[in-house]
């Protein structure tokens, strides 16, 4: 009972911890591209703006919730609930850091720790998907059908490569227990081990959460926004919350596989694990300022025919001197 107890304690705070995180993400990018754009960025809301991602909540939640006339209601009505579950069930294997004395309990900090972690994290992110697919094909839109398909053809691209440059990793750490992958950076982390995994891993990445420069499921000039043309209120909510909760999903597994997660010198192993995050969090924020979108046949060229072939090479290297 203590057990159940304490693993929905360690979900609830969880939840509130990510839903949190992903209000100040989007305060944060939107600060960050102020500074890009030599703009000031939001500041009246609270003291240094700090309030803003509250009133945007509020504004978004007050809104008017339609639905196209000849949508698909249930279908309609699913989509962003299962991009939104998918985004956060990855967190059920993720961990924040060593385990820590509280109450003279020894609490982990994750909510489980599986032999195969980092197939369960694959496996949650592929199904947000599915969310995207149905949300575009059933709100009877040219626009979200386009969105739909071009975000369909995007994951599966990208996923190979993001899977195999993990899986280079798995073979250096010998496991596929993400704690286990971090332990196995004591020495030294993956990124100097495995350079050529990292940026396949990075571009891939950068690929499968939408984001600039491979933006194009959203392409406001060609389809709208894409997926989620058609959704607006709550539901829109929660394709916003999917979105940003998967940019901080994949700077943590980032931080986690070649970034030797919570390990560094004086600062607790959380602070590390935040801070690691969090700089990556900037990154992607600096790469949509910066970097303009590429052509669709340049975005599939990008992964059939180069970073697919450089990740299995790699992962051919790899195993020869593994095994």
């Amino acid at each position: 009972m203590t057990v159940v107890l304490e693993a929905a304690l360690k979900s609830a705070i969880l939840a509130f911890l990510l839903l949190t995180a992903t209000a100040y993400t989007v305060f944060l990018e939107r600060r960050l591209l102020g500074k890009f754009h030599h703009r000031i960025g939001p500041n009246r809301v609270g003291p240094f703006g700090l309030l803003q991602p509250l009133a945007d909540g509020i504004k978004l939640l007050a809104k008017e919730d339609f639905m196209p006339r000849a949508a698909d209601r249930w279908v309609y009505l699913a989509a962003p609930l299962i991009v939104m579950v998918a985004a956060l069930a990855a967190y059920a294997v993720i961990p924040f850091g060593p385990p820590i004395e509280l109450f003279g309990r020894r609490i982990h900090l994750y909510l489980a720790n599986p032999s195969a972690g980092i197939l369960l994290v694959l496996g949650a992110s592929s199904l947000g998907v599915y969310g995207l697919i149905l949300g575009g094909w059933s709100s009877n839109s040219k626009y979200a059908l386009l969105g739909a398909l071009r975000s369909a053809a995007q994951v599966v691209s990208y996923e190979l490569a993001w899977g195999l440059s993990a899986l280079s990793v798995v073979l250096s750490a010998g496991t596929l227990s993400l704690v286990g992958i971090v332990e196995a950076q004591q020495d030294l982390w993956f990124v100097l081990k495995q350079p050529l995994a990292f940026g396949v891993f990075f571009l891939s990445a950068l690929a499968e959460t939408n984001r600039a420069p491979f933006d194009l499921p959203e392409a406001e000039q060609e389809l709208i926004a894409g997926y989620h043309t058609e959704y607006g209120g709550l539901k829109f909510v929660m394709f916003y919350i999917a979105e940003y909760v998967a940019i901080i999903t994949q700077s943590a597994l980032t931080t986690l596989l070649f970034f030797g997660g919570w390990l560094g010198p004086g600062l607790p192993g959380v602070a590390w694990f935040l801070l690691k995050t969090v700089v990556f969090v900037g990154v992607f924020i600096w790469i949509r300022a910066t970097v303009p979108r590429v052509r669709y046949d340049h975005l599939m060229g990008l992964s059939w025919k180069l970073l697919i072939p450089l990740a299995l090479g790699n992962l051919v290297v790899t195993s020869f001197f593994v095994v």
